[in-house]
């Protein structure tokens, strides 16, 4: 499990780099946003994801040639 960052990272700024990112490599969460229920923790809910979209996630994270 990691350890939490030295500083402080914004939710939202956190929600929209992941959007992009992710946009980039085709895949869409249509649920991904801050938590509100827990805006002092900081979470991001990523949501449920169809098992192709879980898949395509998985691969694209991946290191390149590596077998999953």
């Amino acid at each position: 499990m990691a350890t939490p960052p030295d500083h402080p990272v914004d939710p939202f700024t956190a929600v929209e780099s992941l959007r992009a990112t992710l946009d980039r490599a085709g895949i869409v969460l249509p649920s991904l946003a801050v938590d509100p229920a827990t805006l002092a923790l900081n979470l991001v809910d990523l949501g449920r994801v169809r098992a192709d979209v879980a898949l395509r996630l998985a691969e694209a994270l991946q290191p390149r040639g590596a077998a999953a």
